[in-house]
Protein backbone atom coordinates (compact mmCIF):
# COMPACT_ATOMS: atom_id res chain seq x y z
CA UNK A 1 0.00 0.00 0.00
CA UNK A 2 2.85 2.45 0.85
CA UNK A 3 6.47 2.72 -0.51
CA UNK A 4 8.84 5.31 0.67
CA UNK A 5 11.86 5.55 -0.99
CA UNK A 6 14.60 7.93 0.07
CA UNK A 7 12.40 10.03 1.84
CA UNK A 8 14.05 12.86 3.91
CA UNK A 9 12.84 16.47 5.32
CA UNK A 10 15.19 18.88 6.40
CA UNK A 11 14.31 22.20 8.47
CA UNK A 12 16.42 25.08 8.92
CA UNK A 13 16.82 26.91 11.89
CA UNK A 14 18.65 29.59 11.99
CA UNK A 15 21.84 28.59 10.95
CA UNK A 16 21.17 24.84 11.63
CA UNK A 17 19.82 22.54 9.60
CA UNK A 18 17.66 19.55 11.29
CA UNK A 19 17.33 16.12 9.39
CA UNK A 20 13.77 14.65 10.45
CA UNK A 21 14.10 12.02 7.96
CA UNK A 22 16.98 11.00 6.42
CA UNK A 23 16.61 8.87 4.00
CA UNK A 24 13.83 6.84 5.10
CA UNK A 25 13.25 2.94 2.81
CA UNK A 26 9.75 1.70 3.89
CA UNK A 27 7.49 -0.37 2.77
CA UNK A 28 3.62 -1.16 4.55
CA UNK A 29 1.25 -4.14 3.17
CA UNK A 30 -2.60 -3.24 2.65
CA UNK A 31 -3.71 -4.79 5.98
CA UNK A 32 -0.68 -4.26 7.73
CA UNK A 33 -0.15 -2.92 12.01
CA UNK A 34 3.13 -1.01 12.10
CA UNK A 35 3.62 1.37 15.43
CA UNK A 36 6.57 4.07 15.02
CA UNK A 37 8.54 4.20 18.24
CA UNK A 38 11.45 6.81 19.29
CA UNK A 39 13.05 9.40 21.57
CA UNK A 40 11.54 12.78 20.87
CA UNK A 41 12.67 15.13 18.18
CA UNK A 42 13.52 11.58 16.16
CA UNK A 43 11.12 11.74 13.33
CA UNK A 44 8.26 9.86 14.12
CA UNK A 45 5.43 12.73 13.66
CA UNK A 46 6.99 14.24 10.63
CA UNK A 47 7.12 10.51 8.90
CA UNK A 48 2.94 9.96 10.18
CA UNK A 49 2.20 13.17 8.75
CA UNK A 50 4.04 12.34 5.53
CA UNK A 51 2.17 8.99 5.14
CA UNK A 52 -0.88 11.45 5.77
CA UNK A 53 -0.19 13.62 3.11
CA UNK A 54 -0.12 16.34 5.60
CA UNK A 55 3.90 17.43 4.87
CA UNK A 56 6.02 16.88 1.81
CA UNK A 57 9.80 15.46 1.84
CA UNK A 58 12.85 17.60 1.20
CA UNK A 59 13.32 15.21 -1.43
CA UNK A 60 12.35 11.42 -2.12
CA UNK A 61 8.76 9.39 -3.09
CA UNK A 62 6.03 9.08 -0.70
CA UNK A 63 3.49 6.37 -2.52
CA UNK A 64 0.40 5.41 -1.66
CA UNK A 65 -1.12 2.60 -4.02
CA UNK A 66 0.66 3.72 -6.60
CA UNK A 67 0.49 7.35 -6.29
CA UNK A 68 3.37 9.54 -5.06
CA UNK A 69 1.57 11.90 -2.57
CA UNK A 70 4.59 14.46 -2.95
CA UNK A 71 3.36 15.24 -6.34
CA UNK A 72 -0.10 15.93 -6.12
CA UNK A 73 -1.64 19.68 -5.75
CA UNK A 74 -3.19 20.33 -2.35
CA UNK A 75 -7.08 19.72 -3.35
CA UNK A 76 -5.93 16.13 -4.92
CA UNK A 77 -4.31 15.47 -1.37
CA UNK A 78 -7.42 16.84 0.36
CA UNK A 79 -9.47 14.71 -1.81
CA UNK A 80 -7.39 11.27 -0.97
CA UNK A 81 -7.04 12.30 2.71
CA UNK A 82 -11.25 12.61 3.15
CA UNK A 83 -11.32 9.43 1.21
CA UNK A 84 -9.03 6.76 2.15
CA UNK A 85 -7.18 7.96 5.21
CA UNK A 86 -8.53 8.30 9.15
CA UNK A 87 -6.92 10.41 11.85
CA UNK A 88 -6.64 10.13 15.41
CA UNK A 89 -4.12 12.71 17.60
CA UNK A 90 -3.41 12.41 21.51
CA UNK A 91 -5.37 15.88 21.68
CA UNK A 92 -8.94 14.43 20.18
CA UNK A 93 -9.53 18.05 18.40
CA UNK A 94 -13.01 17.63 18.74
CA UNK A 95 -15.13 20.84 18.35
CA UNK A 96 -16.45 21.58 21.70
CA UNK A 97 -19.68 23.34 20.53
CA UNK A 98 -20.78 19.75 18.62
CA UNK A 99 -22.32 16.64 19.98
CA UNK A 100 -20.43 13.25 19.86
CA UNK A 101 -22.49 12.27 16.59
CA UNK A 102 -22.24 16.35 15.17
CA UNK A 103 -18.14 15.74 15.28
CA UNK A 104 -18.01 12.33 13.85
CA UNK A 105 -20.49 13.59 11.18
CA UNK A 106 -18.21 16.32 10.38
CA UNK A 107 -16.33 13.45 8.65
CA UNK A 108 -18.65 12.60 5.90
CA UNK A 109 -19.56 16.13 4.73
CA UNK A 110 -16.66 16.69 2.47
CA UNK A 111 -17.79 13.54 1.20
CA UNK A 112 -21.05 14.77 -0.38
CA UNK A 113 -23.70 12.57 1.96
CA UNK A 114 -26.65 13.93 2.24
CA UNK A 115 -27.67 14.60 6.18
CA UNK A 116 -29.81 11.96 7.01
CA UNK A 117 -26.87 9.56 5.81
CA UNK A 118 -24.29 11.31 7.63
CA UNK A 119 -26.40 11.12 10.78
CA UNK A 120 -27.20 7.18 10.40
CA UNK A 121 -23.39 6.42 9.57
CA UNK A 122 -22.31 8.65 12.45
CA UNK A 123 -24.26 6.59 14.94
CA UNK A 124 -23.22 3.58 14.03
CA UNK A 125 -19.82 4.22 14.16
CA UNK A 126 -20.12 5.60 18.00
CA UNK A 127 -22.23 2.27 18.63
CA UNK A 128 -19.24 0.25 17.43
CA UNK A 129 -16.94 2.03 20.05
CA UNK A 130 -18.98 1.88 22.65
CA UNK A 131 -21.16 4.90 22.62
CA UNK A 132 -24.13 4.73 21.27
CA UNK A 133 -26.07 5.56 24.34
CA UNK A 134 -23.76 9.40 24.36
CA UNK A 135 -24.97 10.48 20.93
CA UNK A 136 -26.17 14.05 22.28
CA UNK A 137 -23.60 14.26 24.77
CA UNK A 138 -20.98 17.33 24.28
CA UNK A 139 -17.33 16.66 24.59
CA UNK A 140 -17.60 18.62 27.82
CA UNK A 141 -20.13 16.39 29.38
CA UNK A 142 -17.44 13.20 28.04
CA UNK A 143 -14.34 11.81 30.14
CA UNK A 144 -11.01 11.94 28.64
CA UNK A 145 -11.31 8.26 27.07
CA UNK A 146 -14.86 8.68 25.82
CA UNK A 147 -13.90 11.61 23.63
CA UNK A 148 -10.93 9.65 22.40
CA UNK A 149 -13.77 6.76 21.18
CA UNK A 150 -15.57 9.75 19.43
CA UNK A 151 -12.32 10.70 17.88
CA UNK A 152 -11.38 6.84 16.32
CA UNK A 153 -15.58 7.59 15.41
CA UNK A 154 -15.16 10.12 13.46
CA UNK A 155 -12.07 8.54 11.81
CA UNK A 156 -13.60 4.96 10.64
CA UNK A 157 -16.72 6.28 9.70
CA UNK A 158 -15.85 7.05 6.49
CA UNK A 159 -14.50 3.28 5.97
CA UNK A 160 -10.75 4.81 5.53
CA UNK A 161 -8.06 2.36 3.79
CA UNK A 162 -5.80 3.64 6.17
CA UNK A 163 -6.19 4.94 10.11
CA UNK A 164 -3.30 7.35 11.42
CA UNK A 165 -3.11 7.27 15.35
CA UNK A 166 -0.45 9.92 16.74
CA UNK A 167 0.31 9.00 20.26
CA UNK A 168 -3.77 8.05 20.55
CA UNK A 169 -3.28 7.19 24.17
CA UNK A 170 -0.68 9.80 26.02
CA UNK A 171 -3.17 11.19 27.30
CA UNK A 172 -4.83 8.16 29.15
CA UNK A 173 -4.19 7.00 32.30
CA UNK A 174 -2.82 2.98 32.20
CA UNK A 175 -6.62 1.15 32.19
CA UNK A 176 -8.09 4.16 29.71
CA UNK A 177 -5.24 3.09 27.37
CA UNK A 178 -5.65 -0.56 27.20
CA UNK A 179 -8.79 0.33 26.58
CA UNK A 180 -8.83 2.64 24.00
CA UNK A 181 -5.85 -0.22 22.56
CA UNK A 182 -8.46 -2.78 22.47
CA UNK A 183 -11.11 -0.49 20.40
CA UNK A 184 -8.40 0.39 17.69
CA UNK A 185 -6.87 -2.65 17.59
CA UNK A 186 -10.18 -4.58 16.74
CA UNK A 187 -11.52 -1.61 14.21
CA UNK A 188 -8.55 -2.59 12.34
CA UNK A 189 -9.32 -6.33 12.37
CA UNK A 190 -13.09 -5.72 11.70
CA UNK A 191 -12.30 -3.40 8.26
CA UNK A 192 -9.10 -4.48 7.25
CA UNK A 193 -7.72 -1.25 7.69
CA UNK A 194 -3.61 -0.81 7.25
CA UNK A 195 -2.92 0.75 11.23
CA UNK A 196 0.25 2.96 11.66
CA UNK A 197 0.52 4.50 14.95
CA UNK A 198 3.24 6.49 17.15
CA UNK A 199 3.54 5.78 20.88
CA UNK A 200 6.11 6.46 23.07
CA UNK A 201 4.80 3.43 25.08
CA UNK A 202 7.25 0.75 25.20
CA UNK A 203 4.32 -1.77 26.46
CA UNK A 204 2.37 -0.80 23.22
CA UNK A 205 5.70 -1.29 21.10
CA UNK A 206 6.26 -4.79 22.44
CA UNK A 207 2.98 -6.34 21.45
CA UNK A 208 2.93 -4.82 17.35
CA UNK A 209 3.57 -7.05 15.10
CA UNK A 210 6.03 -4.43 13.05
CA UNK A 211 7.76 -2.30 14.84
CA UNK A 212 9.56 0.81 13.20
CA UNK A 213 12.27 2.99 15.34
CA UNK A 214 13.47 6.47 14.36
CA UNK A 215 16.32 7.72 15.40
CA UNK A 216 18.07 11.00 14.07
CA UNK A 217 16.23 10.60 11.45
CA UNK A 218 16.70 6.85 10.43
CA UNK A 219 14.47 4.00 10.37
CA UNK A 220 14.93 0.04 11.53
CA UNK A 221 12.05 -2.10 11.55
CA UNK A 222 11.65 -5.32 13.30
CA UNK A 223 9.48 -8.00 13.01
CA UNK A 224 7.31 -9.75 16.30
CA UNK A 225 6.12 -13.12 14.80
CA UNK A 226 4.82 -13.59 18.34
CA UNK A 227 2.35 -10.59 18.70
Amino acid sequence: MYELRNVTKRYTRGKDTVHALDGIDLTIGEGDRLVIQGPTGGGKSTLLQMLGGLDHPTSGEVSLDGTDLARLTEARLTKIRSENIGFVFQSFNLIPTLTAQENVETALVPLGIKVRERRELAAEALESVGLGERLAHLPSEMSGGQQQRVAIARAVVKKPKVLLADEPTGNLDEGMRDEIMDVLERLWKEHGLTFIMVTHDSALAKKAPRLATLRKGRITVTENTGA
